[in-house]
């Protein structure tokens, strides 16, 4: 069986596109995780999963845009803490989003 140029352009094409779907998948999936992963640092005092049972707040269910700015804040030195002045210094920005991403997705319970 032969293949004319066209056929072997589509098969190409779709090759092409279906290499792309599943990268984008993958990127996908690997976001998805990195923000849970890094939020199960935060376990230990903030709950699993941001549902904290003890005197520090919970983070489950709050405003991304919240957590991230309290962060960079702890981070920068501009909001006092014991702690969370150093934690916060060993994430980078889009560590940080991924984080509060998971957090905001979840369940305040």
């Amino acid at each position: 069986m032969h293949l004319d140029t066209k056929a072997l352009l589509r098969i190409d094409t779709l090759l092409v596109a279906a290499i792309a779907i599943a990268a984008s998948e993958t990127v996908l999936a690997a976001e998805s995780n990195l923000g849970r992963d890094i939020a199960a640092n935060c376990a230990a005092c903030h709950g699993t999963a941001g549902r904290s049972r003890g005197g520090l707040p919970s983070l489950a269910g709050r405003d991304k845009a919240t957590i991230v700015k309290q962060i960079q804040e702890f981070r920068d030195g501009t909001r006092p803490s014991t702690i969370m002045q150093q934690i916060a210094k060993g994430y980078t920005d889009a560590q940080l989003e991924a984080a509060a991403a998971y957090f905001a997705a979840q369940r305040p319970d």
